[in-house]
């Protein structure tokens, strides 16, 4: 992953609004949820609903399905993977066995 889209995709989350409809996808899981019931949930009206939607999408970090008169989102788990990835690449250096048990992440995770 390159720097800037690292950067495109943090800026999308660093939102409490975005930040709160972005961790209810990924609590979603594949199944997503409906647009409305992601304003619902966050207590937003449904106009400021779609526009932190068309952020947290255009960042890369969401995706969108149309269901007839409805839009259902889906969090981008590969995305979100290869942020996390790129974010702790050089931990320690690269030096995965101190990383480990400085961080308490495990190899597989790192790989």
């Amino acid at each position: 992953m390159e720097q800037m889209n690292a950067i495109k995709m943090l800026s999308a989350i660093a939102h409490d609004g975005r930040l709160t409809l972005f961790k209810r996808l990924i609590e979603k899981g594949v199944e997503g949820e409906l647009a409305g019931d992601l304003g619902r949930f966050a207590k937003v009206r449904p106009t400021t609903t779609s526009a932190q939607l068309l952020v947290l999408s255009n960042a890369g970090l969401i995706r969108s399905q149309r269901e007839g008169r409805k839009i259902r989102y889906f969090a981008q788990y590969n995305n979100v993977s290869n942020l996390l990835n790129f974010l702790i690449s050089d931990c320690c250096g690269s030096e995965f066995e101190m990383c480990c048990t400085a961080c308490g992440v495990t190899t597989k995770e790192l790989s």
